[in-house]
């Protein structure tokens, strides 16, 4: 039985731990879940511990952000990617035939459960070694603050830096069957009746686009 993972500079004492890091739901109750959880709040701790450290001009709000960029699930899988966690996993035969092992939702949870059983394994000062060995190179990458806000929080601290109301958002139709649903949203400035309307495939991404391309184009008047 395997006690280490490449990419991973760790070697589980209990290798059954790493066993159950890597299994599948698709393989019955014994599988990386619990350790998911954990390995969930471990990695969240470790980071914002880390950014506190290393951006100590930084403000709450902006850290948040950082942290956010850096533990949701798409980073967190592009990490398991890179060490090679998706040919590792344990999986039922329907769960292969699938290509569950290639979904970045399945990734990154393999990954958080894989921490979370480095931490029972080794303890907090083992787990945050790893996660700082993984983590530090892409802190120093992060992208400037300004691109880490999300349009909707762009386009409503720029209306307030010109002392204009916030803009209103309304869901106009939703398109499609229940698993590819469309969803067509406006976003509304009331001083001046600006609204323009985009989709996405949730009415959260459909907002933030509508409020992307309000943003864009009050930016391309202001400037012209």
């Amino acid at each position: 039985m395997k006690d280490s993972v490449a990419g991973i500079d760790y070697r589980f004492a209990d290798p059954l731990l790493l066993e159950q890091a890597l299994t599948h739901r698709s393989l019955g109750a014994q599988n990386n879940e619990r350790l998911e959880f954990l390995g969930d709040s471990v990695i969240s701790l470790v980071v914002s511990e880390r950014l506190f450290e290393l951006r100590p001009e930084s403000r709450e709000g902006d850290l948040t952000r950082m942290r956010a960029r850096l533990v949701r699930g798409v980073s967190l899988a592009d990490i398991a990617s890179g060490i090679g966690l998706g040919k590792q996993l344990n999986l039922g035969d329907e769960a292969v035939k699938s290509g569950v092992h290639r979904r970045s939702s399945i990734l990154a949870d393999a990954f958080e459960a894989l921490l979370g059983a480095i931490f029972v394994d080794g303890g907090y000062e083992a787990c945050r070694k790893v996660i700082i060995d993984l983590f530090d190179p892409l802190i120093e990458t992060l992208p400037d603050i300004e691109e880490l806000k999300d349009s909707k929080t762009r386009l409503q601290e720029w209306l307030q830096a010109r002392g204009r109301p916030l803009p209103q958002y309304s869901l106009q139709r939703e398109e499609g069957a229940d698993h590819a649903k469309k969803f067509h949203v406006t976003c509304l400035l009331p001083d001046d009746g600006t609204i323009l309307e985009e989709s996405g495939n949730s009415r959260r991404k459909a907002e933030q686009a509508a409020a992307g391309r309000v943003l864009v184009f009050l930016q391309e008047a202001a400037n012209s």
